[in-house]
Parts: C-alpha cells; sequence; structure tokens
C-alpha cells in the first residue's frame, strides 16, 4: 500500500459524493455506475451516514466536477440508458485493496470510528475476519510518509480509539457518537437504499420521457 501520490483535500460534498460511489459499488452493484438521480439519492441517505445532508443535484454537479477535475471519478456510458453515469477511481489512482477501500469509506461516510465500529458496520462492503484484521489494516493504513488515517486520542471512559481520515473535510468540534442506540439493520438499510435509488432512476427517466413528448 505505497502511496505514490498525494492525498488530496477534499471539500465536504466532495467526501460526500466519493463516500457515496465507493459504498454503492459494493452495496448496490446492480445500480453501478451510477446517475445523477440516484447518486443524490445516495448522498442524502439517512441511514449510514453523518452527519445527513440535504444535498440538490446542482450540490453534486459541482461536486462531480471537481472530483473529475482530480481523477477521483469518470463518466460511464452504453447500456440501454443514454444517461451519463459515475464511478469512482479512488482505488485506480491510490493502489488499495478492497478492505483498505471499504474502512475509508466508512470514514468517510460516517465520520471517526473504532475498530469495532469498523468490523460491525463494514460488513456489507467487505467482510473482516475478526478484529485483529481490522486492527491490522488500521495500523497500514495510518503508517508511512503519507498515511490516509489517524488514530484520535481516547475519550475517557472509551477502551478503543477511534479513527479518521486525512482527505480533508470539517472536523467537527464535538464529535460526539449517536445516543440512539445502534441496531442491526444491514439488510433494511440495503432495501431502503434500493428504493431510494429506483425512486431517483425512474424519476428521471419520467422526466426526460415529459421532454421528449413536449
Amino acid at each position: 500500500m505505497d502511496n505514490q501520490q498525494t492525498l488530496p483535500v477534499l471539500n465536504d460534498a466532495e467526501l460526500r459524493v466519493l463516500g457515496a460511489l465507493m459504498e454503492k459499488s459494493k452495496t448496490t452493484p446492480d445500480y453501478y455506475p451510477m446517475t445523477l438521480n440516484g447518486l443524490t439519492a445516495a448522498c442524502n441517505q439517512k441511514s449510514a451516514r453523518k452527519p445527513v445532508v440535504d444535498y440538490d443535484e446542482s450540490n453534486v454537479t459541482l461536486a462531480l466536477d471537481t472530483l473529475k477535475r482530480k481523477g477521483l471519478i469518470s463518466t460511464a456510458t452504453g447500456g440501454s440508458s443514454r444517461a451519463v453515469k459515475y464511478k469512482h477511481n479512488f482505488a485506480i489512482v491510490f493502489p488499495l485493496a478492497p478492505a483498505e477501500v471499504s474502512v475509508l469509506c466508512l470514514l468517510i461516510l460516517r465520520g471517526p470510528q473504532t475498530p469495532g465500529e469498523i468490523n460491525t458496520n463494514s460488513g456489507r462492503m467487505y467482510e473482516f475476519e475478526n478484529l485483529d484484521e481490522v486492527q491490522t489494516l488500521l495500523e497500514k493504513l495510518a503508517s508511512g510518509d503519507a498515511p490516509y488515517i489517524v488514530q484520535l486520542p481516547k475519550r475517557p471512559g472509551q477502551k478503543e480509539a477511534r479513527y479518521r481520515h486525512l482527505l480533508g473535510g470539517t472536523i467537527p468540534e464535538d464529535d460526539a457518537p449517536d445516543d440512539q442506540p445502534r441496531r442491526s439493520s444491514s439488510e433494511m438499510e440495503e432495501r431502503l437504499t434500493k428504493v431510494e435509488v429506483e425512486l431517483a432512476e425512474l424519476k428521471e427517466a419520467f422526466d426526460k420521457l415529459m421532454k421528449e413528448l413536449m
């Protein structure tokens, strides 16, 4: 995992768009690469996101434009749809293994995480064998001359240290964990995501049909 290039410094919108593409490439491959509507819905998803945002298509388009200039995303066309679709190039620009991309994706979309949280939340993208494997990978990502992540100081009463990515974005003054109890809801999250993406795709198809009829 030699980082030959300098890590980009991304803003919050760029991070959310990039993270959403990373996630959906693994969790909903049938809808990947993603249309603008589908990607906007993925960015605004209310589950597995911190913070929850309400971007419109112009926010997402602007982030896509700057990410494309930085070489981190590309467009894809073809097949039965003429709509432009988008995919991430992060693992091409930076030679990372799927497990490493999954960890970075979690940190981008959910904020700082402990090894235990990463082990619990990564299942839809990558299934780790155990917590030791997670810890070893985190230490690898945090090492070298140009690390991808950094270990944060432990909070009072916290058994595990948290890690955050080094790709820019806003760092909250009080990065407090959610107060709501954590539940295993991977299946429900996946179903909700598919419904949101399907609705976005249907809306885009409907809008295109109405333009052609007018």
